[in-house]
């Protein structure tokens, strides 16, 4: 079955394009022409993915975004014509997984889709499907991370960072090689991109997001899984 997307902006023609070229890609999709229609269709349709305009009428992006989240862990892209590192940096704090700046080639937009759904639903791969370190789990098949039995709820994104440091416990990772992880993203070029990401998910996996257990930061460097 094609991956349901649910593509909200208020300018009709884009809405069209981008419509037009992920049921090319082969896609569902689902559309809306504010944040309120946009909430609306997420609850009635079950996205796979979700696609939000920055700025639109009624209610903007960051606040569909923020009302979807207290729901779900669904994959969120926004688009907006602004460049400004705030917008990068409320994006990422709300729990963006990708960001495309207007004007964009649709498909650029199709590509950072596809990725994303390859990342989050496609097949991971012949690996150890359990990590652990300490009271922190990991499971790689079903995306379930729980620490000392308790289920943790984590973005797609925030997922995969997990993910890449644990699977190496002891290994340094550089903000660059963290970012490579996360392919099919815009903010490859954004220096505080991973340092957001890495502050969101210790205030989820850690006892304590102040003094780390897990999430060790290597000052100068990057990062890395406390070793088991």
């Amino acid at each position: 079955m094609a991956h349901k997307i649910l593509v909200a902006d208020d300018e009709q023609a884009l809405l069209d394009t981008v419509r037009a070229y992920l049921i090319e890609a082969g896609l569902q999709v689902v559309t809306a022409r504010n944040g309120h229609e946009a909430v609306f269709a997420f609850r009635h349709e079950s996205p796979a993915l979700v696609i939000l305009d920055v700025m639109m009428p009624e209610m903007d992006g960051w606040d569909a975004a923020r009302l979807i989240r207290k729901e779900s862990q669904v994959p969120i892209v926004f688009l907006t014509a602004r460049v400004d590192d705030i917008d990068h940096v409320t994006g990422l704090e709300i729990g963006a997984d990708d960001y495309l700046t207007k004007p964009f080639s649709p498909r650029v937009l199709v590509a950072h889709v596809r990725a994303l759904l390859r990342r989050i639903y496609g097949d991971l791969g012949t690996v150890n499907p359990v990590w652990q370190v300490g009271e922190l789990e990991v499971n790689s098949e079903t995306r379930q991370v729980t620490c000392a039995g308790t289920r943790i709820e984590l973005t797609p994104t925030e997922f995969e960072l997990l993910a890449t440091l644990i699977a190496r416990p002891g290994r340094v990772f550089t903000r660059l090689e963290l970012l490579d992880r996360l392919q099919g993203q815009s903010f490859a070029a954004f220096e505080r991109a991973i340092d957001v990401h890495i502050k969101n998910l210790r205030a989820k996996v850690e006892p304590n997001p102040h003094e780390p257990e897990y999430i060790e930061t290597v000052f100068g460097v990057g990062y890395r899984m406390r070793e088991a």
